[in-house]
This record gives C-alpha cells, sequence and structure tokens, in this order.
C-alpha cells in the first residue's frame, strides 16, 4: 500500500525489514510495548515519517481546547435550564425544557453544526464558518460556534438528570425545615439543592466524555478546524494505522484522567464518600 501497486519484491522485503514486518508477531508485540511505555509513542507516521506523539501533541492544544469550552458550556446551560424547570414544575417554562431533550437527542452532531453554520455564520454573520482565527481572542471567538455544537449532544441528557434530582431534592424533609426556619429560597437553591443534585449529573457527564470527545472529533471536521479530528480522518483515509492507534490510545487517556477527576470533583461535593474513598 506504501510502495504501491506495480512495487517490485526487493522493495517490498526492504520496507518490511523496516517496518519490523519480518520479525515474529510476539517480538513486533514487544518491540510496540515497549516503545509506548518508553517514549509515550505508537510508531512513525506512515505518511509523514515523524513520530505519532509529535503530530498529535501539534493538534492536541486546539482540541483540548474546544472539549474544555464545550464542557463548561453544558455545564452552565444545563445548570440554567434544569433550574429553570425544577423551579417552574408543571409550568409552561417546565414544559418547553421537558420538550428540548426528546427534540434535540435524535439529531445527529454533524447536523446540528451544518443547521449552526448556515444560521448564525451564513445568515446572521455573527460567528466564522470555519477555521481558527489569530491570537487567544480569535481563537475563542472562531470556537465558540463549534463549542456549542458538541455541547448541544451533551445538554438533554444532562438536563433531565439535573431536573429530576433537583426536584427530589425540593421535596425533600430538610429543604422544608429550611424553609420553615425563613433561609431565603436563593441561599437553599444554590447552596442545599444545588450542591446536593450536582453530583448524579456530574458522574452522568463522566459516563459521557467519551462521546463527548468522539464528537469533538467530527465537529472538527464540519468546521474544518485543523485539531485531532481532522489529522484522524486524514490518516483514515492514508490508512496511516500508527497514527490512528496513537489518537486512539491518547483519547483512551484522556477519558481515565477526566474520568479522575469527576471522581476527586464528586468527593469534594459529598464528604460523606471521605471515608468510603
Amino acid at each position: 500500500m506504501i510502495l504501491g501497486e506495480y512495487s517490485t519484491p526487493e522493495a517490498l522485503e526492504s520496507m518490511h525489514h523496516t517496518l519490523g514486518l519480518d520479525l515474529p508477531l510476539w517480538e513486533q508485540f514487544i518491540r510496540f510495548v515497549k516503545t509506548l511505555l518508553t517514549q509515550g509513542d505508537t510508531g512513525n507516521s506512515i505518511i509523514a515519517g515523524t513520530s505519532t506523539k509529535v503530530l498529535i501533541a501539534e493538534r492536541a492544544p486546539i482540541t483540548l481546547l474546544l472539549i474544555g469550552m464545550a464542557c463548561i458550556l453544558a455545564i452552565i446551560i444545563a445548570l440554567l435550564l434544569a433550574t429553570l424547570a425544577a423551579t417552574h414544575k408543571d409550568k409552561l417554562p417546565d414544559h418547553l425544557i421537558r420538550i428540548f431533550p426528546t427534540i434535540t437527542l435524535g439529531m445527529p452532531i454533524f447536523w446540528v453544526g451544518m443547521l449552526l453554520i448556515l444560521l448564525f455564520s451564513v445568515r446572521l454573520h455573527w460567528f466564522p464558518v470555519g477555521g481558527v482565527g489569530e491570537g487567544w481572542t480569535g481563537t475563542l471567538y472562531s470556537l465558540t460556534l463549534p463549542a456549542i455544537t458538541v455541547a448541544f449532544s451533551q445538554i438533554p441528557t444532562l438536563v433531565r438528570s439535573l431536573r429530576a434530582q433537583m426536584l427530589e431534592i425540593l421535596e425533600s424533609d430538610f429543604v422544608v425545615t429550611l424553609k420553615a426556619a425563613g433561609l431565603p429560597s436563593r441561599v437553599i437553591l444554590f447552596k442545599h439543592v444545588l450542591r446536593n443534585s450536582a453530583l448524579p449529573t456530574l458522574m452522568l457527564l463522566g459516563v459521557n466524555i467519551s462521546y463527548l470527545i468522539g464528537g469533538t472529533l467530527v465537529v472538527e471536521q464540519v468546521f474544518g478546524i485543523k485539531g485531532i479530528g481532522s489529522l484522524l480522518f486524514t490518516s483514515i483515509s492514508n490508512r496511516d494505522f500508527p497514527v490512528i492507534q496513537g489518537i486512539a490510545l491518547y483519547c483512551a487517556i484522556s477519558v481515565v484522567i477526566i474520568s479522575l477527576l469527576i471522581e476527586i470533583t464528586s468527593w469534594w461535593l459529598d464528604p460523606r464518600t471521605k471515608g468510603k474513598q
């Protein structure tokens, strides 16, 4: 595949030796694991000829920034919508917010991205159609619409989970006691209800992190962002297997790290788990 259809047997033999494909399978695997553990690398790119770690490191900052922005937006919007729905139970805002997840869960993320481009970029000219701007301000501005697109896939489940938890807490005995003691509704809502309701929703966000990362890679293609997503799809088209392996590995490590951070945050939110953990 690298040398082409009309390559000579000598060239094939030389390439097999260069890639280590003439070694026994167990020895190839040991070399792969050794390189992975000592260098954090999955080998050299077949197409570019450079280390996959270097290629991924060049694209990682923009992807990580996009994931971070999407997480922050998803949490903020979910908090606002869930709080509005829980405090207006069975009223018009509650009904509208409950319908929202039902409709949006069936929308493919790339289709949502294209709709947002048509509306906010092509018609309203609020955001660029694609690419990444220069400087921090330009970068954040150009990544706002992609981040909203990625967050859009996470908001419905977060809103539904947080609303259900808040309604349960609002009807609990200790909230009734706090109201009877004369504490302001705002203090009860933000200091007691939200803190006790956030834990299950935070755990749900941790479970959905892998979907969020996968959605980010797809959205990068829609908006023409040269991050890890575009590198992944280019590598798939070129059958550049070491790069594909490297991206899959680093994405898996990212999921583990983020899940660990969420566990630590959950421990901080719920002091009762200190003894257990």
